[in-house]
């Protein structure tokens, strides 16, 4: 690819026509695309949909990588009260829980 490159400005310093050198800017853009940001959006859409589904008595995984169980959900401030020991309640916000401990279990296992 890099030798389509280095041909492509060959062309263009030669007074070639420009179509070539935007041709290969577009397609390395549509490859970045495919590789890179479309992938990276699907796992955001995935990790939204986990969490405006989570209900209380669920056990997740924050991002910091505390365990606990939803004991409280706040839409109003998007915050989650998890307790993370017996009587132990802490407040996080919903944005920072990425996963269900079933859901790591099964990563750790394969």
């Amino acid at each position: 690819m890099n030798t389509a490159i280095l041909l492509s400005a060959q062309q263009a310093q030669q007074g070639g026509s420009p179509w070539g050198m935007i041709l290969m800017m577009v397609a390395i853009f549509v490859i970045m695309w495919l590789f890179m940001i479309r992938p990276q959006q699907k796992k955001q859409k995935e990790i939204r949909k986990f969490q405006n589904a989570l209900k209380e008595g669920d056990k997740v995984v924050t991002g910091g990588g505390i365990y606990g169980t939803v004991k409280r959900i706040d839409l109003e401030h998007g915050t989650i009260d998890l307790e993370i020991a017996r009587g132990v309640v802490i407040t996080v916000d919903k944005g920072y829980i990425f996963n269900s401990t079933a859901d790591s279990a099964q990563v750790a296992n394969k």
